[in-house]
């Protein structure tokens, strides 16, 4: 039975990020790398990259429900061993919410909740003892966002989704990790801003991409159910759990 480590959105930002850092650390041991993504073209030159490493490359739109069928039967084919699962896929669109197209918003959800939420529960059943799973939610998901309301809204249940798995796969010795990370200069910002220039002290709060997901690998291996890059993130949930919400949203735009 093969070992294999699973990571979606695999083409850019964070997933690729991942794909760089487990292939080039000593410490994971996988038979194969599924990468998972829309774009097969990037998926194929990020494979190439590292070529002594095994991968499968699965160009799947998760918010296609025959996708999500696709990725279930494979599982079912191969029976593989999953000991590393990272979902990583997720989409974000900055603007005021009936000012964002409907299909837009109606994609955060099926990404970052439907998805998500189908490729952990499918892929439990070939998990074991000592099986991680790593989630991308977002410092956005510690307190309502204007602006951002789908998106944090959507990042908010990744929180508390992961933190609830995390306590009830504790007997089955699998471990879940929610990474929680602020703004940070990949694709997915680009796209989520419409390509406008993040406002200067937007700047203060970001951190490289490579940091934030070390970090979540450090964090998954100790078995912490919470992953924060940056003295910046760790007080904005600290102040979002001792200040009323009400309070913080009057000085959000």
């Amino acid at each position: 039975m093969k070992k294999i480590a699973v990571i979606t959105g695999a083409s850019s930002g964070f997933g690729r990020e991942f794909v760089k850092q487990i292939c080039m650390s000593k410490g994971y041991n996988f038979d194969e790398i599924w990468i998972i993504a829309r774009r097969k073209e990037r998926l194929t030159n990020l494979a190439s990259k590292f070529p002594k490493q095994i991968f499968k490359i699965l160009d799947l739109d998760l918010a296609d429900e025959k996708c999500l069928q696709k990725y279930k039967n494979i599982l079912q084919q191969e029976k593989p061993n999953v000991k590393l699962l990272i979902n990583n896929a997720g989409l974000g669109k900055v603007g005021c919410f009936d000012k964002i197209a409907l299909d837009d918003n109606m994609n955060m959800i099926d990404v970052n909740i439907k998805a998500l939420t189908y490729i952990t529960h499918v892929t439990l059943k070939y998990m074991r003892k000592s099986s991680r799973i790593i989630h991308i939610a977002s410092s956005a998901a510690f307190l309502p966002q204007p602006k951002f309301a789908v998106y944090a809204a959507t990042k908010s249940y990744v929180l508390s989704f992961s933190r609830a798995l995390e306590r009830e796969l504790n007997d089955r010795g699998i471990y879940v990790t929610a990474v929680c990370p602020g703004p940070v200069e990949t694709e997915f910002f680009k796209v989520a801003s419409n390509n406008e220039t993040p406002k200067s002290f937007k700047r203060f709060f970001f951190e490289p991409a490579n940091l934030v997901v070390s970090k979540a690998l450090y964090d998954s291996r100790r078995g912490n159910h919470i992953s924060i890059q940056g003295k910046s993130m760790k007080g904005l949930q600290i102040l979002s759990k001792v200040i009323p919400h009400s309070f913080l949203l009057k000085f959000i735009k």
